[in-house]
């Protein structure tokens, strides 16, 4: 039985997207097998993964409409063992949209529901707000991966975010779990970026994942050619991070077991 993971913080440009690409992409070199769901409006999951957003003509606006099966939705990719539900701009009409259903926080999780029998993990790219799409992707997730830049705001909307979380836990799902938190763009030249890394960890501890995410030349170039860092330049320092936070997933959800 698969896990759904949802990456999710409502501050844009934490390496929300990049994460979500790069993990799965990850996941799938240590042989697992993977869907990632986008579920952004601004589908930059769907062209960093080198699908012409354009192109989609099925994808997440579909499946959270219920107006196709999930498996009617899923494209392949050319990342291995790597599956893809695409978004298109037209996802951002499904805010409204949902408005007037009855149990529209569980539309996501009714359409999804049947395919953790089909992959290992199936990842949640959430959009930069705690708006009803992210808080569909809360309800169907089994765990949330939250990252933060090593920046100056980084625990700024923090607060807010772990808000959601628990509102969802006591009205949606109960069962959901923070899978970590996880320190991004880090640059170990800068005093900032240590005194981030010093205060997220002194504040929460084991839930903050061990591998940290580096500022990276290469990640930043990879999604304009639409490949992961994985495919891109699979010796830079991005991969193996990306590879490393993979590794611990994989170890740390074996021991739960």
């Amino acid at each position: 039985m698969g896990k759904i993971i949802a990456i999710a913080n409502q501050k844009g440009g934490v390496g929300k997207t990049t994460t979500t690409v790069n993990l799965a992409a990850s996941l799938g070199v240590l042989e697992k097998k993977v869907l990632l769901i986008d579920a952004d409006p601004q589908a930059n999951a769907t062209s960093g993964l080198g699908i012409d957003v354009d192109s989609v003509e099925l994808g997440s606006y579909q499946l959270f409409e219920h107006t196709k099966s999930a498996k009617e939705t899923i494209i392949q990719t050319t990342s291995p063992n790597v599956d893809l539900i695409p978004a298109h701009i037209d996802l951002v009409a499904i805010e409204i949209e949902l408005v007037d259903k009855d149990e529209r926080e569980y539309m996501l999780k009714k359409a999804i529901i049947d395919l953790k029998k089909d992959y290992d993990y199936i990842l949640i790219d959430c959009a930069p707000s705690l708006g009803l799409i992210t808080l569909n992707a809360l309800t169907a997730a089994d765990s949330v991966i939250i990252p933060i830049q090593c920046e100056y705001f980084a625990l700024e909307g923090l607060g807010k975010l772990l808000n959601t979380i628990k509102s969802v836990q006591r009205l949606h799902n109960p069962d959901l779990d923070i899978e970590g938190m996880l320190l991004t763009m880090y640059d170990s030249r800068l005093r900032l970026s240590n005194q981030v890394v010093d205060e997220v960890r002194k504040h929460f501890g084991d839930m903050v994942f061990d591998t940290v995410i580096q500022r990276n030349v290469r990640l930043s170039e990879a999604p304009s050619y639409g490949e992961s860092i994985i495919k891109y330049d699979a010796a830079s320092k991005g991969a193996t991070n990306y590879l490393n936070m993979a590794d611990e997933i994989v170890k740390k959800n074996k021991q739960t077991v």
